[in-house]
Protein backbone atom coordinates (compact mmCIF):
# COMPACT_ATOMS: atom_id res chain seq x y z
CA UNK A 1 0.00 0.00 0.00
CA UNK A 2 1.31 3.43 -0.99
CA UNK A 3 2.41 5.57 1.95
CA UNK A 4 1.35 9.20 1.52
CA UNK A 5 2.60 12.09 3.63
CA UNK A 6 1.60 15.74 3.64
CA UNK A 7 4.14 18.53 4.10
CA UNK A 8 2.86 22.05 4.65
CA UNK A 9 4.83 24.61 2.65
CA UNK A 10 6.74 22.11 0.49
CA UNK A 11 7.65 24.86 -1.98
CA UNK A 12 9.14 27.04 0.75
CA UNK A 13 12.19 26.62 2.94
CA UNK A 14 12.13 23.92 5.62
CA UNK A 15 9.21 22.13 3.98
CA UNK A 16 11.16 21.80 0.73
CA UNK A 17 13.97 19.88 2.43
CA UNK A 18 11.59 17.59 4.31
CA UNK A 19 9.76 16.87 1.06
CA UNK A 20 12.97 16.13 -0.85
CA UNK A 21 14.10 13.62 1.77
CA UNK A 22 10.69 11.93 1.90
CA UNK A 23 10.62 11.52 -1.89
CA UNK A 24 14.18 10.20 -1.87
CA UNK A 25 13.14 7.58 0.68
CA UNK A 26 10.29 6.42 -1.55
CA UNK A 27 7.35 8.19 0.08
CA UNK A 28 4.58 9.90 -1.85
CA UNK A 29 4.02 13.53 -0.84
CA UNK A 30 1.26 16.10 -1.13
CA UNK A 31 1.60 19.67 0.06
CA UNK A 32 -0.73 22.21 1.59
CA UNK A 33 0.39 25.72 0.78
CA UNK A 34 -0.65 29.36 0.72
CA UNK A 35 0.49 29.76 -2.89
CA UNK A 36 -0.60 26.72 -4.91
CA UNK A 37 0.58 28.38 -8.14
CA UNK A 38 4.16 28.93 -7.00
CA UNK A 39 6.81 27.16 -9.11
CA UNK A 40 6.87 23.51 -8.08
CA UNK A 41 10.45 22.27 -7.66
CA UNK A 42 9.19 18.67 -7.53
CA UNK A 43 7.13 18.70 -10.73
CA UNK A 44 4.36 16.09 -10.84
CA UNK A 45 5.84 14.31 -7.80
CA UNK A 46 4.03 16.71 -5.43
CA UNK A 47 0.46 17.97 -5.87
CA UNK A 48 -0.40 21.27 -4.17
CA UNK A 49 -3.59 21.93 -2.22
CA UNK A 50 -4.72 25.15 -0.47
CA UNK A 51 -4.95 25.27 3.31
CA UNK A 52 -8.73 25.77 3.47
CA UNK A 53 -8.59 26.73 7.15
CA UNK A 54 -12.05 28.27 6.76
CA UNK A 55 -13.45 25.12 5.12
CA UNK A 56 -12.31 22.20 7.28
CA UNK A 57 -14.29 19.70 5.19
CA UNK A 58 -12.07 20.49 2.18
CA UNK A 59 -8.95 20.35 4.34
CA UNK A 60 -10.09 16.98 5.69
CA UNK A 61 -10.45 15.65 2.15
CA UNK A 62 -6.85 16.61 1.43
CA UNK A 63 -5.64 14.88 4.60
CA UNK A 64 -7.69 11.69 4.28
CA UNK A 65 -5.51 8.61 3.74
CA UNK A 66 -2.34 10.40 4.87
CA UNK A 67 0.10 8.64 7.16
CA UNK A 68 2.16 11.57 8.52
CA UNK A 69 1.55 15.31 8.48
CA UNK A 70 4.73 17.40 8.62
CA UNK A 71 3.74 20.88 9.71
CA UNK A 72 6.00 23.86 9.02
CA UNK A 73 3.18 26.44 8.94
CA UNK A 74 3.78 29.58 11.00
CA UNK A 75 4.29 33.34 10.66
CA UNK A 76 7.48 35.23 11.46
CA UNK A 77 5.76 38.47 12.42
CA UNK A 78 2.38 40.16 12.24
CA UNK A 79 1.55 42.17 9.14
CA UNK A 80 -1.86 43.32 7.94
CA UNK A 81 -4.46 40.63 8.65
CA UNK A 82 -1.76 38.06 9.37
CA UNK A 83 -1.51 37.74 13.15
CA UNK A 84 -0.08 35.30 15.65
CA UNK A 85 -3.53 34.65 17.10
CA UNK A 86 -4.79 33.70 13.65
CA UNK A 87 -1.78 31.47 13.06
CA UNK A 88 -2.44 29.69 16.37
CA UNK A 89 -6.09 29.12 15.46
CA UNK A 90 -5.18 27.95 11.95
CA UNK A 91 -2.70 25.46 13.40
CA UNK A 92 -5.34 24.12 15.78
CA UNK A 93 -7.74 23.66 12.88
CA UNK A 94 -5.03 21.84 10.92
CA UNK A 95 -4.25 19.48 13.82
CA UNK A 96 -7.86 18.74 14.68
CA UNK A 97 -8.77 18.16 11.04
CA UNK A 98 -5.78 15.86 10.60
CA UNK A 99 -6.96 13.71 13.49
CA UNK A 100 -10.49 13.65 12.12
CA UNK A 101 -9.15 12.61 8.71
CA UNK A 102 -7.32 9.66 10.25
CA UNK A 103 -3.75 10.95 9.96
CA UNK A 104 -1.60 8.56 11.99
CA UNK A 105 1.13 10.96 13.15
CA UNK A 106 1.90 14.69 13.22
CA UNK A 107 5.44 16.05 13.11
CA UNK A 108 5.40 19.70 14.13
CA UNK A 109 8.28 22.11 13.54
CA UNK A 110 8.31 24.42 16.56
CA UNK A 111 11.14 26.59 17.90
CA UNK A 112 13.79 26.24 20.58
CA UNK A 113 12.70 27.36 24.04
CA UNK A 114 9.02 28.20 23.52
CA UNK A 115 7.13 29.18 26.67
CA UNK A 116 3.53 29.78 27.65
CA UNK A 117 4.87 32.50 29.97
CA UNK A 118 6.89 34.26 27.28
CA UNK A 119 6.25 37.94 26.59
CA UNK A 120 7.30 37.33 22.97
CA UNK A 121 4.30 36.42 20.76
CA UNK A 122 6.37 34.17 18.49
CA UNK A 123 7.59 31.97 21.35
CA UNK A 124 4.32 31.99 23.27
CA UNK A 125 2.41 31.18 20.09
CA UNK A 126 4.67 28.23 19.40
CA UNK A 127 4.12 26.99 22.96
CA UNK A 128 0.35 27.23 22.49
CA UNK A 129 0.47 25.20 19.27
CA UNK A 130 2.62 22.58 20.99
CA UNK A 131 0.05 22.38 23.79
CA UNK A 132 -2.77 21.97 21.26
CA UNK A 133 -0.93 19.05 19.67
CA UNK A 134 -0.12 17.37 22.98
CA UNK A 135 -3.80 17.56 23.99
CA UNK A 136 -4.98 15.98 20.74
CA UNK A 137 -4.33 12.33 21.69
CA UNK A 138 -2.53 11.41 18.47
CA UNK A 139 1.08 10.22 17.99
CA UNK A 140 3.29 13.24 17.48
CA UNK A 141 6.83 14.54 17.35
CA UNK A 142 7.65 18.16 18.16
CA UNK A 143 10.97 19.33 16.72
CA UNK A 144 12.44 22.53 18.16
CA UNK A 145 15.12 24.04 15.92
CA UNK A 146 17.38 26.92 16.85
CA UNK A 147 18.54 29.22 14.03
CA UNK A 148 18.08 27.35 10.74
CA UNK A 149 20.57 28.07 7.97
CA UNK A 150 20.66 26.98 4.35
CA UNK A 151 20.69 28.17 0.76
CA UNK A 152 17.17 29.65 0.91
CA UNK A 153 17.54 31.22 4.35
CA UNK A 154 16.70 34.90 4.59
CA UNK A 155 18.47 35.91 7.83
CA UNK A 156 22.02 34.76 7.00
CA UNK A 157 21.71 35.90 3.38
CA UNK A 158 20.60 39.39 4.39
CA UNK A 159 23.32 39.74 7.03
CA UNK A 160 25.78 38.92 4.25
CA UNK A 161 24.06 41.44 1.94
CA UNK A 162 24.38 44.18 4.55
CA UNK A 163 28.03 43.30 5.07
CA UNK A 164 28.66 43.55 1.33
CA UNK A 165 26.78 46.85 0.99
CA UNK A 166 27.93 48.83 4.01
CA UNK A 167 31.43 49.37 5.44
CA UNK A 168 30.10 49.50 9.01
CA UNK A 169 27.96 46.83 10.67
CA UNK A 170 26.15 47.32 14.01
CA UNK A 171 26.43 44.79 16.82
CA UNK A 172 23.44 45.09 19.15
CA UNK A 173 24.53 45.49 22.77
CA UNK A 174 27.64 43.56 23.71
CA UNK A 175 27.08 40.88 21.04
CA UNK A 176 27.87 38.10 23.53
CA UNK A 177 24.47 36.39 23.43
CA UNK A 178 24.69 32.95 21.90
CA UNK A 179 23.18 30.95 19.07
CA UNK A 180 23.59 27.41 17.80
CA UNK A 181 22.71 27.17 14.10
CA UNK A 182 21.26 24.00 12.55
CA UNK A 183 21.56 23.16 8.85
CA UNK A 184 18.16 22.87 7.19
CA UNK A 185 18.90 19.44 5.72
CA UNK A 186 19.92 18.17 9.17
CA UNK A 187 16.66 19.55 10.56
CA UNK A 188 14.71 17.70 7.87
CA UNK A 189 16.47 14.44 8.73
CA UNK A 190 15.69 14.86 12.41
CA UNK A 191 12.03 15.58 11.65
CA UNK A 192 11.70 12.45 9.53
CA UNK A 193 13.71 9.92 11.56
CA UNK A 194 13.22 10.97 15.18
CA UNK A 195 10.86 8.79 17.25
CA UNK A 196 10.84 10.86 20.44
CA UNK A 197 7.81 13.06 21.15
CA UNK A 198 9.97 16.13 21.79
CA UNK A 199 13.47 16.99 20.58
CA UNK A 200 15.60 20.06 19.92
CA UNK A 201 17.36 20.36 16.57
CA UNK A 202 20.75 21.98 17.04
CA UNK A 203 24.00 22.12 15.14
CA UNK A 204 27.49 21.13 16.28
CA UNK A 205 28.79 24.70 16.74
CA UNK A 206 27.87 27.49 19.13
CA UNK A 207 28.72 31.14 18.50
CA UNK A 208 28.26 34.47 20.15
CA UNK A 209 26.28 36.73 17.82
CA UNK A 210 29.36 38.90 17.36
CA UNK A 211 31.51 35.91 16.38
CA UNK A 212 28.75 34.62 14.07
CA UNK A 213 28.56 37.90 12.14
CA UNK A 214 32.34 38.25 12.06
CA UNK A 215 32.59 34.78 10.52
CA UNK A 216 30.17 35.81 7.77
CA UNK A 217 32.14 39.02 7.26
CA UNK A 218 35.43 37.17 6.86
CA UNK A 219 33.77 35.22 4.06
CA UNK A 220 32.05 38.00 2.10
CA UNK A 221 33.47 41.35 3.29
CA UNK A 222 36.62 41.07 5.41
CA UNK A 223 37.17 44.83 5.71
CA UNK A 224 33.92 45.51 7.55
CA UNK A 225 34.18 47.67 10.66
CA UNK A 226 31.99 46.61 13.59
CA UNK A 227 30.48 49.00 16.10
CA UNK A 228 28.45 48.19 19.20
CA UNK A 229 25.16 50.08 19.35
CA UNK A 230 22.23 50.13 21.80
CA UNK A 231 19.53 47.68 20.68
CA UNK A 232 17.00 50.50 20.32
CA UNK A 233 19.28 52.32 17.88
CA UNK A 234 19.82 49.13 15.92
CA UNK A 235 16.08 48.59 15.56
CA UNK A 236 15.60 52.23 14.51
CA UNK A 237 18.26 51.90 11.81
CA UNK A 238 16.71 48.64 10.67
CA UNK A 239 13.28 50.26 10.42
CA UNK A 240 14.68 53.10 8.31
CA UNK A 241 16.40 50.66 5.96
CA UNK A 242 13.23 48.55 5.91
CA UNK A 243 11.25 51.49 4.54
CA UNK A 244 13.76 51.83 1.70
CA UNK A 245 13.71 48.08 0.99
CA UNK A 246 9.93 47.75 1.55
CA UNK A 247 10.54 44.97 4.03
CA UNK A 248 10.77 44.18 7.75
CA UNK A 249 14.42 43.42 8.44
CA UNK A 250 14.29 42.64 12.16
CA UNK A 251 11.60 43.15 14.76
CA UNK A 252 12.14 44.29 18.32
CA UNK A 253 10.72 40.98 19.56
CA UNK A 254 13.12 38.98 17.38
CA UNK A 255 16.07 40.92 18.72
CA UNK A 256 14.83 40.44 22.28
CA UNK A 257 14.64 36.68 21.73
CA UNK A 258 18.13 36.61 20.22
CA UNK A 259 19.61 38.62 23.10
CA UNK A 260 17.85 36.36 25.61
CA UNK A 261 19.83 33.39 24.27
CA UNK A 262 16.70 31.68 22.92
CA UNK A 263 18.48 30.47 19.76
CA UNK A 264 20.58 27.91 21.58
CA UNK A 265 19.97 24.73 23.58
CA UNK A 266 21.48 22.67 26.39
CA UNK A 267 20.79 19.45 24.48
CA UNK A 268 23.65 17.55 22.87
CA UNK A 269 24.01 18.49 19.18
CA UNK A 270 22.17 16.27 16.71
CA UNK A 271 23.06 18.10 13.51
CA UNK A 272 26.28 17.28 11.65
CA UNK A 273 26.90 20.17 9.25
CA UNK A 274 29.03 22.97 10.66
CA UNK A 275 28.06 26.53 9.78
CA UNK A 276 31.75 27.43 9.58
CA UNK A 277 32.23 24.83 6.84
CA UNK A 278 28.97 25.46 4.99
CA UNK A 279 29.55 29.19 4.64
CA UNK A 280 32.79 28.62 2.70
CA UNK A 281 30.69 27.44 -0.24
CA UNK A 282 28.67 30.68 -0.22
CA UNK A 283 31.56 33.06 -0.70
CA UNK A 284 30.57 34.03 -4.26
CA UNK A 285 26.78 33.97 -3.96
CA UNK A 286 25.75 34.57 -0.34
CA UNK A 287 24.33 38.05 0.10
CA UNK A 288 24.75 39.13 -3.53
CA UNK A 289 21.08 40.11 -3.56
CA UNK A 290 18.64 41.10 -0.84
CA UNK A 291 15.80 38.66 -0.13
CA UNK A 292 12.60 40.29 1.07
CA UNK A 293 10.45 38.45 3.61
CA UNK A 294 7.40 40.49 2.63
CA UNK A 295 7.94 39.89 -1.08
CA UNK A 296 8.44 36.15 -0.60
CA UNK A 297 5.38 35.58 1.57
CA UNK A 298 3.02 38.52 1.17
CA UNK A 299 3.67 40.19 -2.19
CA UNK A 300 4.36 37.10 -4.27
CA UNK A 301 3.18 37.48 -7.87
CA UNK A 302 3.33 34.61 -10.38
CA UNK A 303 4.06 37.06 -13.19
CA UNK A 304 7.40 37.85 -11.55
CA UNK A 305 8.55 34.24 -11.35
Amino acid sequence: MEMIDVVTGAFGYIGRYITAQLIESGRSVKTITTHVNKPNPFGDQVVAHPYHFDQPELLEATLRGVHTLYNTYWVRFEVGSTTFSQAIENTRVLFETAKKAGVQKIVHISVAQPSLDSSLPYYKGKALTEQALKNLDIPYCIVRPTLVFGKEDILVNNIAWLLRKFPIFPIFGDGQYRLRPIYVDDLASIAITNEEPLIDAIGPEEFTFEAFVQLIARTVSPNTFFVNVPPSLGIMLGNILGVVLRDIILTEAELEGLMANLLTSQQEPNGSIKFSEWIKFGKRTLGTRYISELARHFRWNPTRE
